[in-house]
Formats: structure tokens, sequence, C-alpha cells
């Protein structure tokens, strides 16, 4: 169930056509998830096309607040360069912070974001974006964890014995060490996650989708543009190192 390494690398691209699909299916299943969910808790009627309760309005903000302060969370500890990074990394186990309760806190947020802005789609577009996310994470989280188990061995090992992959424990399961979060650039490298909470509530207040689009599709070209900063400072450190080697 392991992702190939071209998935790895395009894992931003891919997470975000299952978003992009998932709002285009609107043009064939005209009803909302979150109406359709509310319709049948409550036993109501039918759902009107295209109407959305503001309740799911509500729960779709608080997913995507909890998706973004786990994340942010995770990256100080993590980095957000290498949260970025289009390459795996095993250098050393994080189990620090969110570290602690599982493994794969930045995975898990990403399917809560899945769920959250799936309310906002309809019902074909929250199944295929909530699944389909939830799938390919699973599959970034073997590849990603095979890779670890291959460099770090037995200490990763006895990591995945104590400490759950996706399902956060309610007690720290391993001791704290001795990193220190680093909460700028933590904000700054999951900025497009924050964008998301807030293109939510702007359209809470607004209940205009233009305004939602807006507000996501600003916080994804600042998303590229800092991801391509990454990429450059990255390659510029790999060609000194080369040179000073050499």
């Amino acid at each position: 169930m392991k992702a190939t390494p071209f998935e790895f690398r395009n894992r931003f691209w891919i997470f975000g056509a299952f978003f992009w699909i998932g709002f285009a299916l609107y043009s064939f299943d005209h009803v909302n998830a979150a109406a359709y969910i509310t319709d049948l808790i409550e036993r109501h009627g039918p759902s009107k096309p295209n109407s959305l309760p503001l309740t799911g309005v509500v729960i779709a903000a608080v997913l995507c607040f909890l998706c973004a302060s786990l994340r942010t969370w995770g990256t100080a500890y993590l980095k957000a360069d290498v949260m970025q990074d289009a390459s795996l990394h095993a250098e050393r186990i994080v189990a620090d912070g969110p570290y602690r309760y599982m493994r794969n806190p930045l995975y898990l947020g990403g399917i809560l974001l899945a769920i959250g802005m799936g309310l906002m789609m309809s019902r074909a577009g929250f199944v295929f974006a909530a699944l389909g996310v939830t799938i390919f994470s699973l599959r970034l989280i073997g590849l990603e964890e095979s890779n670890l188990r291959a460099e770090r061995g037995e200490s990763y090992a006895e990591y995945c014995r104590l400490v759950p992959r996706i399902i956060p424990s309610l007690t720290p399961r391993v001791p704290s060490g001795d990193l220190q979060p680093h909460w700028g650039q933590a904000f700054l490298g999951e900025l497009f996650m924050w964008g998301f909470f807030t293109a939510v509530v702007a359209f809470a207040v607004t209940q205009n989708q233009r305004v939602l689009l807006s507000v996501i599709v600003l916080s994804l070209l600042l998303y590229i543009i800092r991801s391509y900063w990454v990429f450059s400072r990255n390659r510029r450190k790999s060609q000194q190192s080369k040179s000073t080697n050499g």
C-alpha cells in the first residue's frame, strides 16, 4: 500500500486534485453534503440544490482550524523546509511535540481538512475527497515509514511499537526530547492550511463563494512562492556542499 517516489514528490498537486475534482463534482451532484447529512439526522425532506446549512459551515471551520493547528504544531518540530521538500528525509526520528502522541500528525491534519472542506462539496465530492485523501495519505505514510525503518532500524521500530500511527493517544507515549519548536517558520509553512480556515470563516460571514475561492487561491499562490523559495535555497545549499566537498 506504499506510494511511489513520484507520488511523494508530487503529493501537493495530487492532494490539490482531490479537492478540485471534489468541488467540480457539483456539476453532476447538486446536493450539498452537509445539507444532506443534516436532513438525514433531522429527517427533513430532500435537500435543496446548492443549499449549505450554517451548521455545516461551522463544522467545516472547526475541522479546518484543527487541521491548521495540528499541522503547525507538527511543523514547528519538523521544520517547514523539510515538510515542503520533495525529497524523503530519514536523518533522524522526531519524537517531540505531537509526535509523542502519534507518528503522523501532518497527514491526520490533511484528512481532517478533507472532511471539513468535503462538507462544503456535493455528496459525491465529499466521498471522493475524504476517501481519496485518506487513502493517499495512508499510502504516503507507508512509503515514509518503510524508508525510516530501513534507515533507522530498531530505534524506529521501537518508536512504532510505542506511538500510534495516525489515531492520537490521549497521553504522550514517549518522553519529551530536547527539540525546541520554531513557531514562526511553522505558521509560515502552514499558511496554506490557515488559508483554508480563513476562507471558510470568510464564507460564513459573507455567504459568497467567490470570497471562499479567492482566499484559497491567494493562500495557494503564497504557498507556491514559498515552496519555490525553499526549493531554490535547498538547491543552492546542495551545490555549495558539492563544490566544497569537491
